[in-house]
Formats: structure tokens, sequence, C-alpha cells
């Protein structure tokens, strides 16, 4: 384990003698924020959550008694290394993270610095109302991170920058002054005295270098402190990058939300050429002009399926043309001129919310989604470049000449109505030569972005990416100006040094894979395929952009459930992959797969696989943990539920005939209470009872060889546990028009065995399940599952573990229900009209399986759906744990438990998992339906 230095002792001594509450310098906490969104590795000496804006006045003190550095942090989505420090992170997302007021007269909402985007927008809409700005990341970023790097989001065209839209600050100096600065107002200040006679002396300097066009974000925006500006402090802080000061609150500009939003989607042969035609089509007044190159269509694609995309014209690059107002005739005929303005190869017109919000999020997530459109993962060292629209045609074929010089690769996308370029770009940081190519490419790019007249920056910030390349843009007179500013309000240096002024090297601290500090980790369990084996490899897909820390309600979307529970760092994705990351790493977390860090921050996954459907880049954290807890255990003593929750369908098989026998004994108090303790489940938990009889052997089929064959697989949970779900699947397919088979023997998927982490018999269950289900397969048989998390495993887990092509064919040739029934022709679901359904989908189902069969089956029903997001708590043998409950029970109460206490008396909760329909007889005494059971007319019953 690491130790921590003797000055990160005198700085949390300061801090705890000053009564801050939230102080953490634990191993675990500091490698979770040694990075942010960006390629760089810097660890902390301490991380503090403060609770008020007291805290954080008490901490800035005890950083300046004892010269500890201090940096501020939202979301952590940084990408130029803006939100990392040496010293102390101030993390304002835990707490103070409050709307305060909306105010619908003045058109402002006062916020806590740690407010989330889309907190405010939902705050702000009921009164037709929004704030302008729109980053990508607007799910879960800040509003004080947002005026840090001066943000501007898709829709800056049509309300402005970060800067456009600060009404007031309430701004902490390095020297603990207190500054409430408000738009338009005078605030009384020797320091703020002293920061006009800096910019007084050079306004010549200001005036001809800062402000030339809308997207120049690199350096510090001095031209808001012009006389001819009213000398605004408070927007000149937007872009300052938590370097002249701590945000303690905000007032921010809200606009109107108009009621109609269309977009005409224009197709290009390349991205360059739909560049030549942006400035044709800002006279049209769009709220936005997005550019996004088809390879990240392509990649969206095929991670989400086919029908995940809306149709789309034929092109390389695209641009998403959005107009917003009150009359939809007019901006139908507003469509139709852009149209005929543009020189687009072929054009749409999309009036849909629902189809625009697909497309917004394919371009939303195009971060991370251009970090895996090439043969090797794309990254984010020049990622935000911005130069006058007029010049970003010719910009765009100079820098893919740049590229093709340097022997890199890079899909362009990003805000092409202000000229501003997103790329992640295939840097070979892990090769040898790497960091010397990567330093010459940042030089020349940053002397052609300069060339177009452009800034290193449009929205991002320098950091620690861009900042000692500022001369490339700057007169030594401006950066100058910046040295003075910085004096003024920071004198100390305390302030996230580093960045802006007397910059770090940008190719310093950079983190690539960590390859090559630690011995490479043995690695036997997960064949990790598309990650070439290499579980360094593996983690480091997550670049930090966090979607797992965004709100899933109303998404559809699974990740992350724990995070959504606890709110704390160590239970998202994101968080979990930084302690990965560091334990390949070596430095900090230092003791491999057993290292108590990696497994205090995989306790609470539960392997749900969210992640890998949900995550832009592909994280698929509940296999990592499996490799984990393999490694670990490898030839030691386990935890108990392993040998007993780990085993189940091995012990449910020894006690099926004795079932009856056993439910008694089960429910005797004593004997209950010492089966959970040998089983390390948690004594509030009830055991499942056994049914009677094994489904199979209690099934009656009826032969008809002139129907088609179905094989009905039977699971563990439909075996032993749950027969209901599978006698109504019987009487479902027969009516289907199916002859319907069952297995005379055993094919268990292995799941219990793979979640936690006994991988060696998983892949001998797993492979005995192929070699019998293949003949089926391969007989051209359909094969039916119930069980969504035993399907998942063969249509996932199996490839990954069995070596065997028949795998793979196995994987293409399992279905669930719905998906057999919507391709059977000529089947007719029941008419359910009038019937309300709260339908809980199975986490696996939803990442690994997908849903929409389902819904589609439910929607010709007829029935009335209210379909939720996330996960019900149980995840299999994770909820029952010892250890787990309150998490179980916290996850439950996010989403599905509040919804079916709201549902209505007569409502049918559907739920095709085992685990959630456990969870709901155990914590509601709610019995939920199989799909299965509900077509077969039992929801009647």
């Amino acid at each position: 384990m690491s130790v921590v230095p003797d000055a990160a002792l005198d700085v949390v001594a300061a801090l705890r003698r000053r009564g801050v509450a939230d102080v953490d310098d634990s191993t675990l906490t500091r490698a979770m924020y040694s990075t942010d969104a960006s390629l760089y590795r810097v660890v902390p000496q301490v991380v503090v959550r403060p609770h008020d804006a007291d805290e954080v006045v008490a901490v800035l003190d005890a950083c300046r008694e004892t010269g500890t550095p201090l940096t501020s942090r939202g979301a952590g989505t940084s990408i130029a290394g803006n939100a990392i420090g040496t010293g102390v992170v101030l993390d304002f997302l835990r707490h103070m993270n409050r709307v305060h007021e909306i105010d619908p007269e003045a058109r402002t909402a006062r916020v806590d610095p740690g407010a989330v985007h889309a907190v405010v927008q939902r705050a702000a809409a009921p009164h037709g109302l929004r704030y302008g700005p729109d980053p990508s990341t607007h799910t879960r970023c800040t509003v004080a991170g947002m005026i840090a790097n001066n943000a501007c989001g898709n829709r800056a065209l049509g309300y402005g920058r970060a800067s456009d839209n600060v009404a007031g600050l309430d701004l902490l100096t390095a020297a603990g002054e207190r500054l409430l600065l408000r738009r338009g107002e005078r605030t009384a200040s020797a320091t703020l005295d002293r920061l006009e006679q800096v910019v007084a002396g050079d306004l010549g300097t200001v005036r001809t270098e800062l402000g030339r066009f809308g997207r120049q974000v690199s350096g510090y925006s001095l031209e808001h402190l012009l006389p001819e500006r009213g000398f605004d402090v408070a927007s000149f802080m937007a872009g300052t990058e938590g370097t002249l000061g701590v945000f303690l609150g905000a007032t921010i500009d809200l606009v109107d939300e108009p009621p109609h939003r269309h977009m005409v989607l224009l197709a290009y042969p390349t991205m360059a050429e739909a560049a030549d035609d942006v400035p044709a089509l800002l006279p049209f007044e769009p709220v936005a002009c997005e550019g996004l190159g088809a390879r990240i269509v392509q990649v969206y694609r095929a991670a989400k399926g086919a029908s995940a995309v809306p149709d789309m014209p034929e092109g390389g690059g695209f641009l998403y043309v959005e107009i917003a107002g009150h009359d939809e005739a007019e901006l139908a005929d507003r469509a139709a001129r852009i149209e005929r303005a543009s020189s687009a190869r072929a054009a749409r017109y999309v009036t849909s919310r629902a189809e625009q919000a697909v497309l917004w999020r394919i371009r939303e997530e195009g971060a991370g989604l251009a970090s895996r459109v090439w043969d090797r993962p794309a990254l984010a060292g020049w990622e935000d470049a911005a130069v006058p629209p007029e010049r970003l045609g010719a910009y765009l074929r100079d820098f893919e000449r740049l590229m093709a010089d340097h022997e890199v690769q890079g899909e362009p996308f990003g805000h092409f109505g202000d000229g501003c370029v997103h790329v992640r770009i295939t840097f070979p940081l892990d090769e040898v030569g790497g960091r010397s190519v990567y330093r010459s490419f940042l030089q020349d790019a940053a002397a052609l972005v300069a060339s177009h007249g452009g800034s290193l920056s449009g929205e991002h910030g320098d950091g620690r990416a861009r900042s000692e390349l500022l001369p490339a843009m700057y007169s030594p007179k401006a950066l100058r100006l910046f040295e003075q500013v910085k004096g003024v309000l920071d004198p100390d240096d305390v302030l996230n040094p580093g960045v802006l002024v007397r910059p770090a090297p940008f190719d310093e601290d950079l983190r690539g894979s960590g390859r090559g500090h630690a011995p490479p980790l043995r690695r036997t369990g997960l064949r990790l395929l598309h990650d070439e084996g290499d579980l360094g490899q593996a983690v480091h897909r997550c670049t930090g952009v966090g979607k797992c820390l965004a709100d899933n309600r109303g998404t559809n979307g699974v990740m992350c459930p724990s995070f959504q529970a606890t709110r704390n760092e160590k239970d998202s994705t994101r968080g979990r992959a930084r302690t990965l990351q560091e334990m390949v790493d070596g430095r900090l977390v230092d003791q491999g797969w057993r290292s108590p860090e990696v497994h205090e921050a995989l306790d609470l996954c539960l392997s749900c696989k969210g992640c890998l459907h949900d995550c832009p880049t592909g994280v698929d954290m509940a296999s990592y943990k499996t490799e984990v807890l393999h490694q670990t255990y490898a030839g030691r003593v386990r935890p108990r539920s392993h040998y007993v929750m780990g085993k189940l369908p091995l012990w449910a098989r020894i006690g099926a005939p004795f079932a009856r026998l056993t439910n008694v004994l089960l429910r005797t108090p004593g004997v209950a209470h010492l089966a959970r303790w040998v089983s390390g489940i948690d004594q509030r938990r009830s055991i499942p009872a056994f049914a009677p009889r094994p489904f199979t052997r209690d099934a009656r089929t009826r032969e008809a060889a002139e129907r088609p064959r179905v094989l009905l697989w039977s699971d563990s949970f439909t075996e032993y546990f749950a027969p209901a779900g599978g006698h109504a699947a019987v009487a479902v397919l027969e009516s289907a028009g199916y002859d319907v088979e069952l297995l005379d023997r055993s094919a268990c998927c292995g799941l219990t065995w793979i979640t936690t982490g006994q991988l060696d018999a998983a892949r001998r269950i797993l492979g005995r399940t192929v070699e019998v289900l293949h003949e089926y397969v391969a007989a051209g048989v359909p094969i039916v599952g119930l069980e969504p998390s035993c399907l998942a495993a063969l249509r996932s887990d199996a490839v990954e573990l069995v070596d065997d092509p028949r795998a793979a064919q196995v994987a293409t040739g399992v279905f669930t229900l719905s998906e057999l029934l919507t391709r059977t022709e000529g089947w007719t679901p029941p008419d359910l009209t009038g019937t309300e359904v709260v339908v809980q989908p199975h986490c696996h189902q939803s990442s690994v399986l997908g849903f929409e069969a389902d819904m589609a089956v439910l929607e010709r029903a007829g029935v009335t759906v209210t379909r939720l997001s996330g996960c019900c708590g149980l995840a299999g043998n994770w909820g029952v744990e010892k250890g787990h409950y309150e998490t179980s029970v916290a996850v439950a109460e996010t989403q599905l438990l509040p919804a079916v206490r709201a549902a209505g008396p007569d409502a049918v909760v559907l739920a095709d998992g085992f685990s959630c329909r456990t969870q709901l007889d155990d914590l509601v005494d709610v019995q939920a339906l199989h799909l299965s059971q509900l077509l077969a007319g039992e929801a009647a019953s």
C-alpha cells in the first residue's frame, strides 16, 4: 500500500483542525481523483467534499497555511487536465449541488457550484425557461465547471457561451477575500482596483489580441475587463479554469424554451465539405450547427444495433442544423431554404422529437465513440481547437494533412457553426517514441490553428494539455498580462498551479495505459476478445467522460445503479475503472489483484452490465470484477457466499428431490438463521422456496410433427424455483404454432459461477452446455430462454470463456420469448387493452439482449406500459449477500419501488428476471409476473 507523504498529513491535520468534515486521504480516493477525462495522471494529497461555503473558506485557509495547491472540481469531466492537482482536490458535486432559486421574472437561477446542468434545466422547465449553454456532458457536468472552462455546447449559436450567461458570481479569491460580483455593478475591492490597473496598462494588446471571435477561449478573456465592456469581472472569470478564484455559487441567465425544434440533417462526401457550407447556413439563424463524422455513426450503430439509428442519408460527414421557434410553418419554410442554400449531397428534415433525441444522443456520445473508431484507442490530447467559421473548411483539410504527416488518425466532429472541432487522435503513447510524436504533433497543430487565426481551445480550456502552447497564438505582451492578472488574484500560486500561467510541460504526467510501472498481471480467466486479451487495455476504455454519473431515470439506461443510490465516486463505473487503472499502473494501488482498494471499489458493483451498453466506450465492469475475483481467490479460501450462492444450480439440483422438506426447514427460524449464516446471506433476506417439482418433470407438451420445432431451454431459476413462467411459455409457444421441446439433461449457463469469479468451473459448465445446445442451433431449431441473466450468459459470456466456434453460433441461436414471437409469422398477441403494466426490464436484458422486442409485443397487445430504467437492486447473489442489503434497498428505491407504489391497484408488475421478482416479493410483497404469464392470461387470474 502506498505511503501518504508528510505534506499531505500536514494539510489533512490543518483541515481537521478547522472542522472540515469530508476529508479523504485514502489511497482509494486519491487513486480515483488522480485523473479527470484527460490524458493526465496527477495524484492528489487529499480530496475534500465541502458541505457549504464556510467549509470552502476553511479549506482555502488551510491550503494557504501549508502551501498546498488547491484544485476545484465539478463532475471531473475536464478533457484538458483542468480538474486534477497535486494538493487538495475540492469536489463540489457531492454536497454543494443545490438549485436555490429560479427567478422567472429576472430569468435567472441561483445555484451551488456543484449544481448539475440537467438538474437546473428540470428546475427551469416548468417556467418555460432553460439554461442556454448545453455541453454534451449536460447530464452530469456542473455549472461552476462550465463557467470555469467557459463551456459552450451544441447550442452556443443560439444561446452563447457560459461567459455570456453569467449574471453574478460568489467568488473567493486566493487571499480569502469573498467578492459578490454582479453584471452591471461595480464591486468595491482593492484587489479589483489593482486588476483594473493591470488591464488599463495595456489596453491595446487586450483590444487587438483578445475576443477576436466567439470561440477564442484560450488564455484569460481580458476583453471583458475593457472599459467599454463595463469591467465585467463576473464574465471575465469564465474560462479562468480555477486559477484565479474559487466559485462559491453563481447566478446564471435563463432563456425562453421555444415550443418547437426542428432539424435539417445534411450529408456531405467529407467533413471538410460540410465545413465549407457553414458560412452559407449561419444567416438562417440556426440554434445549433453541429458536425459529425460518419465513422462515429458507424461505431454507434455497431454498438447499439442498426435499429438504434434513425434513417440517415449516405455521406462521409453530416451537419445537424437545428432551428427553433414558435411557428412550425415558419420553421418548415426556413428548413427548405437551408436545404436549398446548402451544397449537401442529400438532406433529411426531422421534426420528430424522438428521432431528434436519438440523433443528438449520437452526437453527445461522440467523445466516447470517437475513441473507438480506429484499430487502436484514440485519445483526447488535441481536442477542441477553434477557428473563425469561414476558415473551418480550409483548416480541416490542413489538419487532415497534418495527421497524415504524423501517421495518426482521428475523426473530426463538433460545433462547426462556431468553428470548434473536437477530435480524438490515435497517439501512440505506449509505443517507443510515441511521446515525442505527441509533442511534435501538438506543436505543429498549435502553429496550424494559429495560422488560421484560431484558438487552441474553443470551450474546454487550456489546462495541462495546451497552456504551454499559448505562445503559439499570443504575443509576449499578452502572456505578460496573463501573469500580472494571476499575480493580482493568486500571488502565491495556490490555485491550480501549472495551468495557463507558468504552465507545466504538456507531455508531463501523461498516463497512457500505465504499462511498464508494474509487472504484468497474470490473466487466464476471460478472453477479453474486444481488448486483445489485455486487461490494461480493457480498463483503459474508460476515458472519464462520466456518463455513469448521470441520472438515468427516463432514459431506459441502467448504468450505474450503485452510484445512483450512494452518489459516491467509488461506486461509479468511472471510479472503479480508475482504481483498476491504478492497479495496472502499480505505483499507487500496489498489491495487484488483492489490493484492498480494488476490492472496496468493486464491492458494490452489481455486475449489472449496464456499462457494457450505456458507456460510450464500452466498459464492461461486470467482466472486470469477475476477473478480479477469479484471480484473487485462485487456490485460496473464498467467501462463504461463493460456495453456496455461487454454486446455487448445483445445490438446487441436489436438493430438488427433497424440495418440500427443504422448504419446511428453511421456514424454521433457527434453521433459516443458520442457513443464511452459512450461505453468507443477510439475515434480513428471505430464502426463496423451492418449487414442489422441477419444471421439466412437471411440464406437459404436445407433440406436433407438422409444426416448427422450438427448444424451451429451462434455466436453473425456472427449473427449480419459478416453473410458472415455464408452463406459461409452453402454452404461449404452442398457441403460436410451435412444437415445444424440452431438454432431458442439464444445461446450465454457469452464471452464478461467473459472477463469483469461479471461471474455471464456469468454463467447464458452459462448454458442456454449448455442446448440448449446438445440436439444436445446427439443426435450425430456435432456442428460447426465459431468465434474461442466463440467456445473456449464453449470448455474451460464453464466447469470453469457451474457445470454441460453436459458442458464437449458440449465441446467435438463442432468443427471448418476445424475440421469437415478433418474428413468428401470423402470431397475434392477446388483446390486453386497458391493462396497466409497470415493467422492470432485467439489467442483463436491457444491456445485452435488448428490450425492444418486449416493448413491441406489449404495444401490439394494447397494454399501457410504464417502462422503468435502472436496476431492481438485487442482482442475483449480490443483493442477498451480507453487507449489501442497505445499498440493494437504496437502488430499488431510486425507481422500482416508487413506481410500483404509484401504480394503480389493478396494475400488473412485469419482471422477467427472477432477481427482480424476488426483490419485489421481499421488499413490498408484490407478486410480479413473467411476460409469458401475462401473454398466457394469468394477469386476469
